[in-house]
């Protein structure tokens, strides 16, 4: 089934295959740097899949041979982020992006492979799982700039692997490979750029197969745990248990499982 496009924003493209959604930087000439209107097309795009009934799981991804996403946009910095001022309308566009696509109720999946580098790397973080090829190439390098990082984006990498690796990667500001991001807990796998799709496909289709109700309540109850201990609140994550356990879905697979068959989930 060939992809259907659902909206383009700017440099933005969105895409369904089946209950496959796809967000797609498309601006390879200048290696998908990140620009205030990609993250005004992610913001939409975001919005867009999460509200679609039809879709699963997100795949988010950049065009081109070269780079996922190769950091900011440096040629805005002498006209829309001159200093902390003009800066705000960028930082306001970014977080309300960076909120919606780690709020997506659906299972988001980055495919990474060449450069992810500073605000390229802030999008990748969004996702729930990173798998990257081994030509990969990370590295924040705020600090060679001069710029502030906020604390929304460096909280999510802290999440992920921790002060101290948070660290050398500010203090440093240099370049790394995949390998040392596994090792971090930066990315969940790393394979043969020739094997990249093939492998990005199979883990979409699988979360595809599986439950939705039940991956929907598995990823809301993660990243609740995730929220400081005095603003956690279970109370809506319990509703989306019990809505497993009252779903045809769960009758599905315990039918299926006892006539050892693969099931067929519907989402309710």
């Amino acid at each position: 089934m060939p992809c259907t496009v659902l909206s383009v924003s700017g440099d933005v493209h969105v895409q369904r295959d089946g209950h496959i959604g796809f967000i797609i930087l498309d601006h390879p000439e200048r290696h998908n740097a990140i620009s205030t209107d990609m993250w005004q097309g992610l913001l939409d795009s975001a919005n867009e899949l999460a509200a679609d009934e039809q879709i699963r799981a997100v795949l988010l991804r950049g065009e081109g041979d070269k780079a996922f996403a190769a950091g900011a946009d440096i040629s805005e910095f002498n006209d829309k982020r001159t200093d902390s001022s003009a800066n705000q309308e960028y930082d306001d566009v970014s977080d309300q992006a960076y909120t919606a696509l780690t709020t997506m109720p659906k299972p988001l999946i980055a495919m990474i492979h060449g450069y992810c580098i500073g605000g390229g790397l802030a999008v990748a973080l969004t996702a729930d799982l990173r798998i990257v090829s081994d030509d990969a190439k990370f590295a924040i390098p705020a600090a060679r700039l001069g710029l502030g990082y906020r604390s929304a984006g460096l909280g999510r990498l802290v999440q992920l692997i921790g002060p101290s690796s948070t660290k050398r990667i500010m203090f440093l500001a240099d370049r790394f490979g995949p390998q040392e991001a596994l090792s971090m807990g930066l990315v969940n796998r790393v394979v043969p750029k020739l094997e990249l799709e093939t492998a990005t496909t199979e883990w979409l289709n699988i979360v595809c197969e599986n439950a939705p109700l039940t991956i929907q309540a598995a990823k809301a109850a993660t990243d609740e745990w995730t929220k400081p201990e005095s603003i956690r609140n279970f109370d809506e994550i319990n509703q989306l248990v019990d809505a497993c356990f009252d779903s045809a879905d769960y009758r599905e697979g315990v039918e299926a499982f006892m006539a050892k068959r693969t099931p067929q989930f519907r989402g309710r």
